[in-house]
Formats: C-alpha cells, sequence, structure tokens
C-alpha cells in the first residue's frame, strides 16, 4: 500500500493502527492464496476461506483503510486471529467487515450466462484510427469483423467492440461517428454468434449497439458519463462492467493523487454498485474493473494489480485490463506496444491467482495458452 502503518507478529496482532478507521471503510485483502485441491482440504480444516471462485482459498487476511489523518494503514493476521478480533476489540467493525469477508467468500453468480468458475477472455476490438496499440488496424468495418471472428477462433469469451479511443490525452468523439464505426460490426458479430460487449461512455451508442446484437455493457466511466445510461442498462437488463477512472481520457494522466489508491477504487465502485442498485441494476449484473492506466501511474496500477483480491469484497465478478499498456515499458525496457506482449501475460496471471475472473486481452490465442499452463500447475 506505499507508506503505512503495517503490523503483524506471529501469535501477536497488534490492532492498533486501525484505532482511526472508520467503521466503514475497513476493507480486506485476502492473502496466503491456496490453489487446487488443497483449497477444499484447508477450508474443511478452519484455516482458510474460499475465494470467489471453486479451488482458490485465503488464510490470511489484510484489514487496510484510512486512518483519520488520511494515512494507508494495515494489519495483517490468519483468518481465525481476525475474526476472533472482530469479535471482541473490533466489534465495532463487526457488521461491515463480515459482510465483506462473506462476499470475499460467496460463490458468483453467472454473469451474462457465463459461470465464473473459470477465467474468461474478453477480446480486444479497437474499431478506431487512435488507439494505442492497434489503432487504424481494424478500423475498416470488414477487417474489424474479420478480426472479430479471428479473435473467437483463438478463443475469446467476448469480443469487446469499442469505436472511441481512450488512450491518454484523446479528445471525446461525436456519437454519430461512434455509432457508425461500431454498429455493422457489432450486428454482424452478434449475428455469426459471438456474444459481443459495447466499449463506450454514451447512452445513445449503448443503445444502438444493443439494438443491434450487443449483450454487455462496457463503460470507462462507470456509468456515470452520461446521465441517461443508468436507466437504459437498468431498461435493458444489460450485464454490465463499471471502471473505475479518475477524471477524463484528454486530463486523467495529469498528475493524478491518491492518498491509497486500492481504498479509494474500492470506495468508488461501491458506490457505484449502490448507485446500480438503485437504478434497477443487480449486483449479479455487475462486473468491476480497477481501471489500470486510467489516471493511475506507475505506482498506483502496481498496488491496484497487486490487491486486486480485494475487490472481491464488493461481491461482483472482477475483471482487468493491462494489455499491452505503457505501464509495461515503463517497468521494463521502454518497449513499444508491439513488444508488450510478455509483460501483459505476466499481469494477467497475477491477476488470475487472485481469482480474478475477466481478463481484457489485445492477445486471445496467447492469453489462453498462458492460463492452460497455469490452471494446469495449480490444479496438479
Amino acid at each position: 500500500m506505499g507508506p503505512a502503518d503495517t503490523a503483524v507478529s506471529a501469535g501477536r496482532i497488534d490492532w492498533t493502527p486501525l484505532h482511526g478507521v472508520a467503521d466503514d471503510r475497513l476493507w480486506l485483502r485476502p492473502l496466503g492464496l491456496v490453489y487446487g485441491r488443497a483449497a477444499p482440504d484447508t477450508v474443511a480444516a478452519g484455516l482458510a476461506r474460499p475465494l470467489a471462485r471453486p479451488g482458490l482459498a485465503f488464510t490470511f487476511v489484510e484489514s487496510i483503510g484510512l486512518g483519520s489523518d488520511r494515512r494507508p494503514v494495515s494489519v495483517t493476521a490468519p483468518i481465525a486471529e481476525f475474526e476472533g478480533w472482530l469479535a471482541g476489540a473490533g466489534a465495532r467493525f463487526s457488521l461491515r467487515a463480515r459482510d465483506r469477508l462473506a462476499l470475499l467468500s460467496a460463490a458468483r453468480r453467472p454473469w451474462a450466462d457465463f459461470p465464473l468458475d473459470r477465467p474468461l477472455v474478453m477480446g480486444v476490438l479497437n474499431v478506431t484510427p487512435d488507439s494505442f496499440f492497434d489503432g487504424g488496424r481494424w478500423f475498416d468495418p470488414e477487417h474489424a469483423v474479420a478480426h472479430g471472428r479471428a479473435l473467437l477462433a483463438a478463443g475469446a469469451d467476448i469480443v469487446d467492440v469499442g469505436g472511441e479511443s481512450t488512450r491518454p490525452g484523446a479528445a471525446e468523439l461525436p456519437v454519430g461517428e461512434e455509432i457508425r464505426r461500431v454498429e455493422p460490426v457489432v450486428r454482424a458479430l452478434a449475428e455469426a454468434g459471438a456474444v459481443v460487449s459495447i466499449d463506450t461512455r454514451r447512452q445513445a451508442v449503448m443503445e444502438r449497439a444493443l439494438t443491434a446484437g450487443a449483450r454487455i455493457v462496457n463503460d470507462v466511466s462507470a456509468l456515470t458519463h452520461d446521465p441517461d445510461s443508468l436507466a437504459l442498462v437498468a431498461g435493458r437488463a444489460a450485464p454490465v462492467v463499471l471502471m473505475h477512472i479518475l477524471g477524463e481520457p484528454r486530463t486523467m494522466q495529469r498528475q493524478p493523487v491518491y492518498a491509497s489508491p486500492l481504498v479509494e477504487v474500492l470506495e468508488y465502485l461501491e458506490a457505484r454498485i449502490a448507485a446500480c442498485g438503485a437504478a434497477g441494476i443487480p449486483r449479479e449484473r455487475i462486473v468491476v474493473d480497477p481501471g489500470i492506466g486510467f489516471g493511475k501511474l506507475v505506482p498506483h496500477n502496481l498496488e491496484l494489480i497487486a490487491g486486486i483480491g480485494a475487490f472481491h469484497a464488493l461481491g461482483c465478478g472482477v475483471a482487468l485490463g493491462v494489455s499491452r499498456k505503457s505501464m509495461i515499458a515503463r517497468l521494463s525496457r521502454g518497449e513499444p506496444p508491439d513488444g508488450r506482449l510478455p509483460g501483459s501475460l505476466a499481469a494477467a496471471l497475477c491477476a488470475v491467482q487472485q481469482g480474478v475472473q475477466i481478463l481484457r486481452v489485445h492477445d486471445v490465442a496467447e492469453t489462453r495458452q498462458a492460463l492452460a499452463l497455469w490452471r494446469a500447475i495449480a490444479d496438479g
């Protein structure tokens, strides 16, 4: 979590760092993960709790929050000691913390008719001239449809079609132009049997894409950019991906500041889930995405990926998109987007190890291969 007050020692946990945390601002990060066949045995022995999907459990929990001075604090403890503390000295946290603990462990209901018991791969299809990695490659509708079919053949569960670049510094696109780009591509892929998501911030684009056959809305603004989008998604009973962004694409990378990216993004998405619920969008139709690179610098991104297991406490599926992003080059040797596949796969596997259910990627076949090897090793 960056600079923080942290306390953990064998058999003696110092809980005082949490004394200044408000009772509704205590979050739980699962640690000490156990995979495969060992997971249910560890749970049965009372040493762990399940984490979001079969074959995954956690034996430790890190309690994290912001103190009254907004400084990040954390305390790490075995599950049994954490629950014992809640029953005693931590009683003021008990109701909210127990709810979050239960949500960490709850099995997820299907989302968009997909069971969330294995990682899903969402293939990126940018029908744009200016996206950071593949802008212009699929701008022609025929080329876009052909690439969408190729993503499906490579093993994509979902094809995510976007007509507006939201790269850092991008200007907003006229709605009519965005519709012109995506509508024929969505229709052709949906008619071919693809599960299509529409990557857009605008209600009018969502509506036209859903009418053309898209089944999922993927909104980088978490349904805040367009005031009419909440009602549309609720009325169409569409599954939705809510992503966190600080600011908007044109300005989001101009010195973003957080006290704790992990805590603040969790709180933002919790508020968006509540707004969706009030509008008639139930939790089981929602997936959350921390928004890597959207108003975040490299240290912010690293904290979010390292702690992404904490997002299971929101009770939704969790998605992650790191594919080909500039963070990889900044942590490596400055590679251009074409040279960032290994880093993309490393981040994806780190997320899957923490139970993330959806990976948004450009490289579907390579991601599928990496997942097949990871799962075989974990299950073995």
